[in-house]
């Protein structure tokens, strides 16, 4: 599981054979001017909401690559409208097969709209699984909620994505607490540093995950690391 991080929220991952790409925001993102949006080529792109800071590059990307989107019902009815022709629509709780690999739609506390300012229905985290790859959560914006504790009770997780910078999302205590419901030892940070508002000091973030037993990454933008 060859894992690229593109900045924010966004990375690429090389799945059971096949190049997913989560929440591209990389054109807009002046910490990510050194990526080449051009070379991202995925096989599935994969969103979880609709704000502009997991969609910018969306529409670009999935017509130029004609990768298979999954995005819940509302955000695929707007991709569809903005000429994206391959598109899978799910809502929370729902799961389907992908070929071998399953997505699970999870919830996420967290508000949606699109660019243009239409309703994005509700906003969304996945897990996504493989009978020969790691388990991950890739919990997209969310609030710390309680129903975490859930999410690992029907299958054990390997790894979480979880964000980090507070203000629009859990801050680092609360993926901390996330972390432990979810009982990952393992975390990558996103959704941090990118704004003035989600700025974080790492050496504390990785600290706190450290003292409850839970190893923190941090990637920095444009590097690969292996899961």
């Amino acid at each position: 599981m060859n894992t690229t991080y593109y900045g924010h929220s966004c990375f690429g991952i090389e799945y059971a054979g096949k190049s997913m790409l989560f929440d591209p925001f990389v054109r807009p993102n002046a910490l990510a001017a050194h990526i080449d949006v051009d070379s991202i080529c995925p096989d599935i792109l994969l969103l979880s909401h609709g704000h502009e800071d997991h969609v910018a590059d969306a529409v670009e990307i999935a017509i130029r690559s004609k990768a298979q989107c999954v995005s819940i019902y509302e955000l695929h009815s707007w991709l569809l409208s903005q000429g994206v022709s391959h598109s899978h629509p799910m809502n929370i709780g729902g799961e389907w097969t992908f070929d071998d690999w399953k997505v699970r739609m999870t919830p996420a506390l967290h508000s949606n709209s699109l660019p243009d300012g239409q309703y994005g229905g509700l906003a969304a985290g996945f897990v996504i699984s493989h009978a020969e790859e790691p388990t991950f959560y890739f919990a997209g914006d969310t609030a710390l909620f309680s129903d975490m504790q859930l999410i690992s009770k029907r299958q054990s997780l390997d790894l979480a994505f979880l964000p980090l910078g507070g203000n629009f999302t859990m801050d680092v205590q609360d993926a901390v607490h996330a972390a432990l419901w979810l009982g990952v030892k393992k975390v990558v940070g996103m959704h941090y540093d990118t704004f003035g508002f989600i700025r974080m000091d790492h050496n504390e973030a990785v600290a706190a995950f450290s003292n409850a037993g839970i190893q923190l990454e941090l990637l920095n933008i444009g590097e690969t690391r292996t899961y």
